[in-house]
């Protein structure tokens, strides 16, 4: 019989559960999966998957920058409902048209 290391981790319930289920219906236990991931990561040489933080595109962290802008303005014109900004949408737009 191999002998074996324990290793213990703290994971969320919620996050366990999942993977049981998720793992279960492939007819592999936790223990199983966590066996090939680190079996995979030692024959790779890293991690078996690419590992990358989602960034948002330039539009949106201009969107971004834009909104936290308006939000730290105490000053900033809101509006209580949409009839009121499509009003002030279009008087902008009036103000721009020159004859």
């Amino acid at each position: 019989m191999t002998r074996s290391a324990v290793l213990n981790l703290r994971i969320e319930p919620d996050i366990k559960a999942d993977a049981e289920e998720l793992f279960g219906s492939f007819g592999l236990t936790v223990t199983d999966a966590v066996n090939v991931f680190l079996r995979q990561s030692i024959m790779r040489g890293g991690f078996p998957f690419e590992i990358i933080r989602h960034m948002p595109n330039m539009i949106t962290q201009a969107a971004i920058a834009e909104a936290e802008s308006l939000l730290a303005n105490p000053n900033a014109e809101t509006f209580s409902n949409m009839e009121s900004l499509k009003a002030d949408l279009m008087s902008d737009e009036d103000d721009d048209v020159q004859i």
